[in-house]
């Protein structure tokens, strides 16, 4: 049922596809998108102020386990998205997902497939995934 919902997907943006149809124009436009999710992220910062980056070096206490270390550290944001951040970001990573997927048919790819692999190797890798 999940992978019909991929695969419908994956269908719909190969049907919308209709500029930008290169991979070259693919390409430019997932990393245009990616950016605007990173814009967009800033902005929650900058502009509206809902969410707070406070980063800084992590102390690492000697004889953790990775498990423990894992709980020990954090994203570094502090607060959470406004609705109207949180609409925007979201809509930003759509467009990201949109732009994935036509890259993916370009390239005649499996978004489902591609998620699966993935989840298996982080699986089987576990904490040591340094993705």
């Amino acid at each position: 049922m999940k992978d019909l919902l991929f695969s419908e997907f994956q269908s719909t943006v190969s049907e919308s596809m209709v500029r930008h149809k290169s991979v070259l124009d693919g390409m430019t436009k997932l990393q245009e998108a990616i950016a605007r999710v990173q814009r967009a992220m800033a902005k929650s910062v900058t502009t509206c102020g809902c969410i707070q980056i406070q980063a800084e070096k992590h102390p690492i206490p000697e004889g953790l386990s990775l498990s423990q270390l894992r709980d020990l550290l954090d994203s570094d944001i502090r607060g959470e998205l406004c609705d109207q951040c949180r609409e925007t970001v979201e809509a930003e990573i759509g467009s990201s997902l949109f732009y994935l997927t036509a890259l993916m048919n370009s390239l005649d790819l499996s978004l489902y497939d591609c998620l699966l692999k993935e989840h298996k190797r982080i699986r089987a890798l576990g904490v040591y995934n340094v993705g």
